[in-house]
């Protein structure tokens, strides 16, 4: 016993028979009760006294009981007056239940109890409980057993009193139980409800989106024919084999030519915009000398500015000269760029510089002007289609308002961004990065993008040119599975909100299985944190995706696998 059994002693009591058992329980209940236990606490040290007399007396040896006060504690010492074979039997074990602790010390022919009183309660002087305890008379066994069925019957009727508030309890929590059940299954309807509905607009949309699509392939490619036809014929009445024409007449006819190149113009973008929309452009990247190409696009575009006073330059730097690309689409985002610069600059210089982002490891296009610049309002417009800067230049420049939208969404394509930066009067920065790898080596092998969402999968897939050698799709977890079975991925990007298998269930799947447990998981979704599901070592949200939090977050998940 690691408690301190020493105090003063209040009573002693021979046991040396049943009828000093009786009065042994009733003198511990008593001292109990004067030294400030609670009423059950009292009956427990009864009964364990009760246990250890009947013990005592069945090795066939007398005994005393001594009942001492300390400091926070009250101590029963029983002392054997003969040796005996004391240990741990079924009396001792089951007092030991009911006391704070119990101790058998064999050599001295001792037991120890121990019962700690309540902390913060006043209680007699030893003096008060001893005057106390000498007023006792001794028990009969007819009075200790009726004490004791007095005992019993109001312990029984505390239970009666216990079960029936539990009673009242449990009824309560059936009913809200039953409450909280009948909301949820009307939230439940709810929530399949507006997962349907969601899936009939999503469908009205893509209906709508292939439409439109449709509409503007169909349109551009009738109307190209006759485009062109009128240009042709333009060029044969003001070329050198025409008829002579008046001064008017050739300015009609010129304004007619001009204003065919102009509509020709916007269908060829409506019709790139389409295929963008579409997700038909896919980047065949190559090497691509990034010297050779600023050479042509200063060539080609020099004439174009039309004045003197602007004079158009390009500067590749050292470790910048090759890039690998779409060499295609990166010409026409830089043509872009820089027909914008010469269109809006009236005076001074229009620049396009190549360098590389060590920090990021991309490749940096940065086109300035010191041209008429866009007023800060209009900055987060001009990436929207058929918007166009009001001003009074616009009256010289005729713009479709495509340019920038399809630039950017080429440079999307490539796995890049597409920023603007501008001051009315200060003149404009647009930025292109690309992701800068030196040959075809990308930085991950095979990746998976479970996701019904078809737009939302070749989105992905732009984003990972460059950064992966192989993109895999699947629309729901059955697929996925299927495709990880046939060719484990290094890495799986998986969708919560699928049809059939859904993500979580797909990411148990993949632990359950020895060939797919090692395999990270990045889960990209719209899903609440309350639905993120353990398996994932990182969660990104789907709204605002850009390419950098997308590598960034394969980086962390790529990370944590290492670790």
């Amino acid at each position: 016993m690691t408690a301190d059994t020493t105090g003063q002693e209040l009573i002693r009591i021979p046991v040396l028979n049943d009828q000093d058992v009786f009065a042994m329980r009733k003198l511990g209940r008593e001292v109990a009760e004067a030294v400030g236990l609670e009423s059950q606490d009292q009956i427990r040290v009864a009964t364990a006294l009760s246990e250890i007399g009947r013990e005592v007396l069945s090795e066939g040896t007398g005994a005393s009981a001594a009942f001492l006060l300390g400091l926070d504690s009250l101590i029963i010492r029983i002392d054997l007056s003969a040796p005996a074979d004391l240990r741990p039997a079924d009396g001792v074990t089951l007092a030991g239940r009911l006391v704070d602790a119990i101790e058998l010390d064999p050599a001295m022919g001792r037991i120890n109890m121990l019962k700690r009183l309540p902390s913060g309660r006043p209680r007699p002087s030893v003096e008060e409980i001893r005057a106390k305890l000498g007023r006792l008379t001794p028990a009969t066994a007819l009075e200790e057993l009726r004490q004791q069925n007095r005992e019993l019957a109001a312990t029984l009727e505390e239970v009666l009193q216990l079960n029936t508030e539990l009673q009242e309890t449990n009824q309560g929590v059936l009913a809200l139980y039953n409450q909280l059940s009948e909301e949820l299954e009307e939230t439940n309807r709810g929530v399949v409800a507006l997962y349907a509905e969601l899936d009939e607009k999503s469908a009205q949309l893509r209906e709508a989106s292939d439409a439109k699509n449709r509409f503007w392939a169909t349109v551009s490619h009738e109307l190209r024919t006759p485009l062109n036809s009128i240009i042709g014929l333009v060029r044969l009445l003001v070329g050198p084999g025409g008829d002579p024409l008046a001064q008017e007449q050739l300015h009609q006819i010129q304004l007619i030519g001009s204003s065919a190149e102009t509509l020709l113009s916007l269908v060829s973008e409506l019709l790139d915009m389409a295929k963008a929309e579409a997700g038909r452009l896919d980047p065949q990247p190559s090497a691509v000398d990034l010297v050779a190409l600023a050479e042509r696009l200063r060539m080609t575009l020099r004439p174009t500015s039309g004045t003197d006073l602007v004079t158009l330059s390009v500067e590749v730097t050292d470790g910048a000269e090759e890039l690998f690309a779409d060499e295609v689409m990166l010409t026409r985002i830089l043509r872009n760029l820089l027909s914008n610069g010469l269109k809006f600059t009236e005076e001074g210089e229009v620049g396009l510089s190549v360098r590389v982002d060590a920090g990021t490891e991309e490749m940096v296009f940065e086109v300035t002007d010191t041209g008429i610049g866009v007023p800060a309002e209009h900055l987060e417009h001009v990436f929207e289609e058929f918007f166009q800067v009001p001003g009074p230049i616009q009256l010289r420049t005729r713009g479709t308002g495509l340019g920038l939208p399809y630039a950017r969404r080429l440079a999307q394509a490539m796995g890049g961004t597409l920023r603007l930066a501008s001051a009315v009067g200060e003149g404009t920065t647009v930025t292109l990065r690309l992701p800068h790898r030196h040959g075809a080596a990308p930085v991950i092998g095979r990746v998976l993008v479970a996701d019904d969402d078809e737009e939302f999968r070749a989105t992905v897939r732009r984003m990972l040119t460059g950064f992966a050698a192989h993109v895999d799709e699947a629309s729901d977890g059955l697929v996925a599975l299927e495709a990880m079975t046939e060719h484990p991925p290094d890495l799986a990007l998986i969708d919560l909100l699928m049809p059939r298998l859904d993500g979580a269930a797909l990411i148990q799947r993949m632990a359950d299985d020895e060939r797919l447990r090692g395999v990270p998981v990045l889960v990209v979704t719209v899903a609440s944190s309350s639905q993120y599901p353990r398996g994932a070592a990182t969660v990104i949200s789907k709204h605002g995706l850009s390419r950098e939090s997308l590598l960034e977050a394969v980086r962390n998940t790529l990370g944590h696998r290492d670790e």
